[in-house]
């Protein structure tokens, strides 16, 4: 049994901001509350191989792996794959953005499989998963909707 999870979030911003807030990986450790840093490895023919770095979990265990992420701006399109998967024998991610009244919907799905040896399933993984992209949705949105409104010029008046 594999895992499989989607979660989504409307962000009221414009797309370019949402774009470039949500794939500036250098900021990422800004963006999200459980990255402790990223490193940048390679760029090349639009893929990006970095490393990203867990803030230690209640056990005080680091959690670190090596992604690619291959955005594709033209179709709203961002595919990500772990290349250290560790505990999971693959790991992929797809983020889709979607121009709504609303805002900017933004989109992940993750498919994975954990290894026999890992200490949690895939049941597990799928709850925690969905359980943290709740979390990291929201607070991406909230700093994102942050950033809009700050770049927005106040009203002038005219007399």
């Amino acid at each position: 049994m594999a895992g499989h999870t989607e979660n989504e979030i409307t962000i009221a911003a414009p797309l370019d901001l949402v774009w470039d807030m949500t794939n500036d990986l250098e900021n990422w450790t800004q963006l999200f509350s459980e990255y402790a840093s990223v490193e940048v490895l390679s760029r090349e023919n639009g893929k990006t191989t970095f490393r990203l770095t867990m803030h230690p979990d209640d056990n005080g265990k680091v959690w670190s792996w090596v992604s690619e992420r291959e955005p594709d701006r033209e179709r709203l399109v961002v595919k990500a794959r772990r290349v250290e998967t560790g505990p999971f024998a693959y790991m992929n991610i797809k983020w889709v953005y979607e121009e709504t009244p609303a805002g900017v919907r933004m989109h992940w799905t993750q498919d994975f499989e954990m290894k026999p040896d890992a200490p949690v399933d895939d049941a597990w993984m799928t709850e925690n998963i969905n359980r943290n992209s709740v979390v990291q949705l929201r607070l991406i949105r909230d700093k994102v909707e942050q950033r809009a409104r700050l770049r927005t010029p106040a009203s002038v008046t005219h007399s």
